[in-house]
């Protein structure tokens, strides 16, 4: 017993003693990028993350219990698409990610802002297909997401049409509609065209898509 006492009298006196690894950084940028309803988080790793893994969780604003969110268990990439989970329009959703690695155990949980897929999706511009022909321009809108047509019923678009001497002229077309022809136009003159999204119900739009231009015959 004393033998014993005197080495840890020892140890103390030569400073030895056991230190904890240090705790992991947290991932910070915790945010959802949502685009015509497709709910991705996504954080920024902490430094020297080469090795870390990442954890999830989610819930429901105004619950108490946090979930894993499927898939998104000791991940190694930095997002998370949250989808199938965060989809009714009229809840707000928290998500929350830790990281973890074998040496130095796990971090602290980084918090995201509140989401709200009704309010917080961006909505994508259409995809404008144009077609020349004798007559003018056949415009063409490829469908968005079958997502985004399930909840807007009203979807409406918005088409821009700049002429040669650029003067701009605006055409609404339903969603969905098979095309829409522009006629009156000038011969081997070039014109340029956008698209636009609108949400009337909502008082909501998409940016503009990429311009196309095209020449008539």
């Amino acid at each position: 017993m004393t033998d014993l006492l005197l080495r840890v009298v020892l140890l103390g006196n030569l400073g030895v003693t056991a230190q904890a690894p240090p705790m992991l950084a947290p991932v910070s940028k915790v945010r959802f990028d949502s685009v015509d309803y497709r709910n991705v988080v996504h954080w920024t790793p902490p430094t020297n993350s080469s090795s870390l893994q990442y954890h999830v969780q989610w819930k429901i604003y105004g619950e108490p219990q946090w979930l894993d969110a499927p898939g998104c268990q000791r991940i190694q990439r930095t997002h998370c698409d949250l989808s199938a989970v965060t989809s009714d329009p009229r809840e707000w959703y928290y998500a929350r990610v830790h990281a973890s690695s074998r040496p130095s155990g796990q971090s602290a949980w980084a918090l995201s802002p509140r989401f709200s897929p009704r309010w917080d999706t961006q909505i994508s511009p259409p995809v404008l297909r144009l077609n020349v022909t004798e007559r003018g321009i056949v415009v063409r809108v490829k469908p968005p997401r079958q997502t985004v047509r399930k909840r807007h019923r009203g979807l409406l678009y918005e088409i821009y049409l700049t002429h040669p001497g650029g003067q701009e002229e605006m055409f609404h077309m339903d969603c969905c509609s098979s095309k829409l022809p522009l006629k009156r136009l000038r011969h081997n003159a070039t014109y340029c065209l956008q698209g636009q999204t609108v949400i009337p119900l909502q008082a909501k739009s998409s940016a503009r898509g990429a311009v196309k231009c095209v020449t008539t015959l």
